[in-house]
């Protein structure tokens, strides 16, 4: 896997084990739903952390258009088996309606959810031994049995590609705090440089991503596999910002159930990206020491890198 530009270093896995444990019993309380400005919500109060619900989606050709991937506060995108790619959404300062198809779980999600204060992970299920691992994260695991009123299937869709899920009808409930500013990204005036682009292509060994610079919309347009993405009401889906995060990508512990080893991206560690904000490209380097921490984004003078307003797009490309 490439994308034409940077590249460079890496970064050391975490393997969690335990023993699964049962699903927690309790209250289930209605979702609260945040206003849907056009860009992220600013923190609600001094101090406040995020209540973050990260939605493991399905991302080949039968699984689109998604639904509510424009509300995301952050878009991962990462490889998955068979060279294909999956995106794991994160949501915190508004949740949409209904978000989808839902897929299962990786194990690189649970390094990666490592970042935000215990959050809430929605997925379709997993390989039986990823399940303690799962269970044993630091976070709050929300497959279809555990809450089965929140998720739903589409008729007019084939299997596996038509689980959705009602946020609103699970447990969680948004704080309004953006998910972005949670981890650190500064939404501020950008920072001194940049090269000006049209746009960037990452491509996968059996899929390829594409972000094109949108003056009019102030927005890089993405595309999927050669074709404009959509949300499910038919309008292009677009990114704020776009970062070209290159890391290893390595065999994980786990197989699927064809038997294909899935990949692991590697999410600590340290090494280079590129930056896509206003029409312009920034090389820039990124950091994050142990599981616990988060991801800095650096320029080449050392200075903490700005964002524009809006929605994040974190793909991750092999160094």
């Amino acid at each position: 896997m490439h994308a034409s530009g940077t590249k460079r270093p890496a970064a050391a896995p975490t393997v969690v084990l335990a023993l699964l444990v049962a699903a927690l019993a309790g209250c289930r309380g209605g979702g609260t739903t945040a206003p849907s400005p056009s860009g992220p919500v600013p923190p609600a109060s001094a101090g406040a952390r995020a209540h973050v619900l990260a939605v493991k989606i399905d991302n080949v050709a039968p699984a689109r258009p998604q639904t509510g991937l424009d509300r995301a506060d952050i878009v991962y995108v990462e490889q998955v088996e068979a060279g294909l790619s999956r995106i794991l959404a994160a949501y915190s300062s508004r949740l949409p309606p209904v978000v989808g198809p839902v897929r299962s779980a990786r194990e690189t999600d649970l390094e990666l959810l490592r970042q935000f204060d215990r959050p809430t992970l929605a997925f379709s299920g997993a390989q039986a031994k990823l399940l303690p691992a799962i269970a044993a994260a630091p976070l709050d695991p929300l497959p279809p049995e555990k809450d089965p009123n929140a998720y739903f299937r589409r008729s007019d869709r084939a299997a596996p590609h038509n689980l959705y899920l009602r946020p609103g009808r699970t447990p969680h409930a948004t704080t309004g705090v953006n998910a972005a500013e949670d981890i650190g990204l500064r939404f501020a005036a950008a920072v001194p440089g940049g090269r000006p682009v049209a746009g960037r292509t990452v491509r996968y060994p059996a899929a390829r991503f594409a972000f094109t610079w949108s003056a009019e919309r102030r927005q890089w347009l993405v595309s999927m596999d050669g074709t404009p993405a959509r949300t499910a009401e038919g309008a292009r889906l677009g990114a704020a910002d776009v970062v070209v995060q290159y890391v290893t990508v390595r065999p994980s512990l786990y197989k699927d159930r064809r038997g294909s080893t899935s990949p692991y991206t590697e999410t600590v560690g340290s090494g280079s990206a590129v930056v896509l904000r206003n029409g312009k490209e920034y090389d820039v380097r990124w950091s994050r020491p142990a599981a616990g921490a988060v991801t800095s984004f650096t320029t080449r003078d050392g200075e903490r890198m700005t964002f524009a307003p809006g929605q994040v797009w974190i793909v991750f490309a092999q160094k």
